[in-house]
């Protein structure tokens, strides 16, 4: 269906900034609207190419506008922001959403459909989890250091750590009955947050064995239901749109930031761009192959041990999941399923 005009949406939660653009990029209509009336106003519009900037309900309203005929896109507001003329205001953003649409090398961000929203959604719930954890450790350890009790690093270690101390009446610091108390409480919270994240890693593990992209990914070492599922709701449907791998590696900031000029190339630290959750889960995938290959003779594990033997660990570590992303491309991409042959002439 032919598209006669662009509509350009600055997003909010109830003022919505409407701007409709015509084939010459002359604004025809620049006005705010409340929530309820934004949906039956683009229902009165003929077929459109909608853009909005990545964010808070974008996929909702992109699923939304898909379904009433018109064609949704999402910018990442970062390439929004250099089209925002003099001053910055709600109209002037929806006229440079517009704008930033219409640049032939724009990148869009694929709207995710329910399936990924919902896989999304656990992952953030388990992460918030993960957190609070972690922040409660830290928290008790820091209030025990206090008393001359110090434990090692780690979730686990010092889950033993605190059960002794619930358990036992052996102290090597100061143990008064108000710290004790606080120990069966920190004990007690400590197993409850546990639960709740592993009734979130039965969500992922259920929806990674129903999925076909999922197994399929899950075949790459380092790469179990967690990274796998994280990969199917942030790129699972916007694979296709990237010319190869290292485009998409690029997206998930595995590749060095660049300054260079005068002819003079300036490689620097990787650029950290894109989905931050899914950049650490890979660096934590990376780890767990990391920390088995000097076990294994495999081309893939040989390809490591050389790179360990001239370089640090942490570089080591971005360069696997780099390729990993690359791998994943592939099976993405192509729907092809992962060949480890294969795997170690990939670069």
């Amino acid at each position: 269906m032919k598209q006669s005009n662009t509509i350009s949406i600055d997003l909010a939660k109830s003022v919505f900034q409407v701007a409709i653009l015509n084939q010459n990029g002359k604004v025809l209509c620049n006005k705010k609207l409340q929530r309820a009336q934004l949906l039956p106003f683009i229902t009165k519009q003929p077929a459109s190419l909608i853009v909005m900037e990545s964010c808070g309900g974008s996929n909702h309203w992109g699923r939304r506008f898909e379904a009433l005929g018109h064609t949704p896109k999402l910018i990442a507001a970062q390439h929004v922001k250099p089209f925002v003329k003099t001053n910055k205001n709600d109209a002037n953003d929806a006229v440079a959403i517009a704008e930033a649409s219409k640049r032939p090398n724009m990148k869009f961000v694929s709207i995710k459909n329910l399936e990924q929203q919902d896989i999304q959604s656990i992952h953030r719930a388990r992460q918030r989890l993960v957190d609070n954890r972690t922040s409660l450790v830290n928290h008790a350890r820091g209030l025990l250091a206090e008393y001359g009790m110090v434990f090692c690093v780690g979730v686990n270690r010092f889950r033993k750590a605190l059960a002794h101390l619930v358990n036992t009446s052996e102290y090597t610091g100061e143990m008064t009955p108000y710290l004790k108390e606080l120990c069966c409480e920190w004990y007690e919270e400590l197993l409850i947050v546990d639960k709740a994240i592993k009734q979130q890693d039965k969500k992922i593990k259920m929806i990674a064995t129903s999925s076909d992209q999922a197994k399929r990914l899950m075949k790459i070492e380092g790469i179990g239901p967690v990274i796998a599922t994280a990969f199917v709701a942030t790129l699972g449907t916007q694979a296709k749109e990237f010319k190869n791998g290292r485009e998409m590696a690029a997206y998930l900031g595995l590749t060095p930031k660049q300054h260079s000029s005068g002819g003079k190339a300036r490689l620097m630290g990787i650029s950290k761009r894109g989905d931050s959750h899914l950049r650490t889960l890979l660096m934590n995938g990376a780890t767990s192959v990391i920390n088995v290959v000097g076990k294994k003779n495999d081309p893939k594990s040989q390809w490591v041990n050389n790179l360990l033997c001239r370089m640090h660990q942490n570089k080591v570590k971005v360069a696997l999941a780099n390729k990993m992303v690359r791998i994943a491309w592939v099976i993405l991409a192509k729907g092809e399923t992962y060949k480890p042959e294969r795997a170690s002439a990939m670069v």
